[in-house]
């Protein structure tokens, strides 16, 4: 009998996101992509890998150095977890560069190039020269190391020229000029991109008079991020978060990143005070350090023929004339984003803040934004007299400090503030508006996979519904007198919440539909699968001949096709223009049996975060669901297939097949819906999505 808890049945989880990532990386070599669409996945491969050093690998390092050995279930020390990750590191990096200087090749045939200070022609050194003393000298700081200068803090992120300087009687001096991040990354003239470093080294020796420069090294750090909350030994959970926000700038510095010139004399003086290993230096020859600026240069209105053209995400009939409270009274709803609009979202708690029946409205916030309209049409409500109760998930990983504006505004307004729940995050997405109506009240839901947040909304794929059902409207009220209360084991009746019920619910499905054999099935779209406990069950289902298709964008530590194990299970990951971000869980023989839901399948989402999963009851929103998923698993230009060594096929069409890109064809199947209702009225949608989804 084979033991499912074999640490060779599963793929470590950092590795396996180090191979999502390169598949984010794949998308820049591309030719059928603009050149600017190429460059941008090279900054979302740059943020993405600061963000997985910054606490992954801090984690990883914290672990290492106090002695632990701790392992998952693929059985992998810190120690060695390290060493794999440092290695594929090194080594990808070459691949990165070469991506990055093909790019940039063709950039400058579209007349868009990356030029040093020195390589400019008189003329624009001396317009340079000018934004220098104006905007760049003010603000940027010279910095002597000595005796009576010690070294400085550097922040997380923090982007700088280190300098060796020689004075007038010869004595050698090192320094440091930290570059702000209110300065530009990249200053412009026409369209040259000039590293602002590179224009900062020029005028070395105006920031230190007196001092001739020897050498100069770009440099950027990377600290432990990750905030250690003692929660239970908090009274004001507010102050706490304040003072953990930071104290993440002091963490241990976990990477170093330096130009591919650096000066050896320039890195021991940084090493000998920022102590980073040696594995943890990374040397760039042609690519500026902080991927994650790119982002000036792809957000270029000037470039944007260099771009893909933008979809409008549309807003189908009957939200673009109905009010949302008689559409949800009506029917259960579903919007499937960004290709249908976030704005009935929006408009659905804007409708609740300005109607004088609505006494009640309740929801949570994870990631909401900067400017939110949202959480403005919240502070009008509370102003007005209504009732405002709203979760503000503090801990939501670098957009705690947002957050705490966002929780401050809402209070000063009157609303009713849950900072989160002592060892828990709170990431599901849920919003109840509760109104009169005759002599009674009425209930409204709106329960999502994504965030309350109108940015994202338009670049992730996610899942709204919206609902009046009485038993799912009963289920949220208890689940928010479960966050405001005291309460540690409320139990939903129609809804599934974590970390009590979805796992078990989960779990439960799968073993079910295992028992119908090769007549089962089971489709299983998340961002990640990590949980040791699913995985084992999904194993069990594929032993007893179950099919299973997973459609798991990031980290997946199964593996699929090994004989005996899982030969009858796939797994597919989409990577595209959109970030693909729904959860959605179908099963052939379970009634409902298709169910949408906040929770990925890993430990901290089933074990440690409130989450909740929605059943999905109305035949014709199963089937649309359904259809997403048979589309995607269909897809031949967006797909990735993981193999059983933890590598990944790209999938591409053979000769003759027909080309399937499953965000471009629903942008079109949308688009196509949007034109014939604007011509023929609402009446036209029911028939008209019905044909399209038989011609799917």
């Amino acid at each position: 009998m084979i033991d499912l808890k074999d640490a060779s049945l599963y793929i470590n989880r950092e590795l396996s996101w180090l191979r999502f990532n390169t598949r984010v990386l794949a998308q820049s070599k591309k030719d059928e992509l603009p050149v600017l669409e190429r460059l941008k996945f090279i900054a979302i491969y740059g943020t993405n890998l600061d963000e997985f050093y910054m606490v992954r690998v801090a984690g990883l390092i914290s672990l290492y150095k106090a002695g632990v050995q701790k392992t998952g279930s693929d059985k992998l020390t810190p120690t060695e977890q390290l060493a794999h990750i440092r290695e594929y590191l090194h080594n990808e990096k070459i691949l990165l560069e070469d991506r990055f200087n093909l790019i940039r090749d063709e950039m400058k045939k579209e007349g868009v190039e990356f030029v040093d200070f020195k390589d400019l022609s008189e003329e624009m050194q001396n317009s340079l020269k000018n934004e220098f003393y104006e905007q760049i000298f003010p603000v940027i700081i010279p910095i002597a190391v000595d005796a009576t200068h010690p070294f400085p803090h550097l922040n997380n992120l923090s982007f700088g020229i280190a300098v060796t300087l020689k004075d007038m009687d010869g004595n050698i001096k090192n320094g440091l000029v930290r570059i702000p991040r209110l300065l530009p990354r990249f200053l412009k003239i026409d369209h040259r991109f000039i590293p602002v470093e590179s224009v900062v080294e020029h005028f070395i020796g105006d920031l230190f008079p007196g001092y001739t420069k020897i050498s100069t090294t770009p440099f950027r750090v990377t600290r432990n991020a990750d905030l250690a909350i003692e929660e239970e030994e908090a009274d004001d959970f507010l102050e706490m978060m304040e003072e953990g926000l930071r104290l993440r700038n002091k963490g241990s510095v976990v990477r170093l990143e330096l130009t591919g010139n650096a000066d050896r004399d320039l890195v021991t003086f940084l090493n000998d005070h920022l102590g980073v290993e040696e594995d943890d230096i990374y040397y760039y020859k042609s690519i500026p350090l902080n991927l994650g600026a790119l982002w000036q240069i792809v957000g270029d209105k000037s470039l944007s023929h260099l771009l893909l053209p933008n979809f409008t995400p549309k807003v189908i009939p009957p939200f673009d004339h109905e009010s949302i409270f008689s559409i949800i009274e009506k029917q259960d709803s579903i919007l499937y984003h960004p290709y249908e609009s976030f704005d009935p979202v929006v408009k659905f708690i804007q409708e609740a803040a300005s109607s004088p029946d609505v006494i009640v409205i309740r929801m949570t916030l994870y990631r909401v934004g900067t400017k939110s309209p949202i959480v403005k049409a919240l502070i009008d409500a509370a102003q007005d007299g209504k009732q405002v109760t709203v979760l503000v998930e503090l801990k939501a990983r670098f957009d705690e400090e947002n957050n705490l504006r966002w929780a401050k505004r809402l209070e000063d307004a009157g609303a009713h503030v849950v900072y989160g729940i002592p060892g828990l995050k709170v990431h599901a997405k849920i919003a109840q508006v509760i109104r009169r109506k005759g002599n009674g009240l009425k209930s409204y839901l709106h329960l999502a996979t994504g965030n309350y947040n109108p940015g994202t909304a338009k670049i992730y794929t996610d899942v709204s519904y919206f609902t009046g059902r009485k038993d799912f409207n009963d289920d949220a009220t208890r689940f928010f007198h479960f966050l405001t209360g005291f309460s540690k084991r409320t139990r939903l009746g129609k809804l599934y919440m974590a970390p009590i019920q979805i796992k078990p619910k989960i779990i439960k499905m799968i073993d079910q539909e295992a028992k119908h054999g090769k007549d089962g099935h089971i489709i299983m779209k998340a961002n990640s699968l990590a949980h040791a406990e699913v995985i084992e069950a999904l194993y069990r289902a594929s032993q007893k001949g179950c099919r299973v298709d997973l459609i798991i964008r990031g980290i997946c530590c199964l593996r699929p096709g090994i004989e005996g194990v899982s030969e009858n299970i796939t797994v597919s990951s989409i990577i595209g223009k959109y970030l693909e971000h729904p959860r959605i869980y179908w099963f052939k023989h379970d009634e409902p049996g298709c169910y949408i839901s906040s929770a990925d399948l890993m430990p901290r989402n089933l074990d440690r975060r409130v989450e909740l999963m929605t059943p999905i009851f109305d035949e014709k929103l199963k089937e649309r669901l359904y259809q997403v998923l048979i589309l995607q698993m269909a897809d031949n230009s967006l797909r990735w297939v993981l193999r059983d060594d933890g590598e990944y096929d790209e999938v591409s069409p053979q000769e003759g097949d027909k080309i399937i890109d499953s965000q471009e064809i629903l942008e079109k199947y949308v688009n196509k819906i949007y034109d014939k209702t604007n011509k023929k009225g609402s009446s036209y949608v029911k028939r008209l999505t019905e044909k399209l989804l038989q011609e799917s």
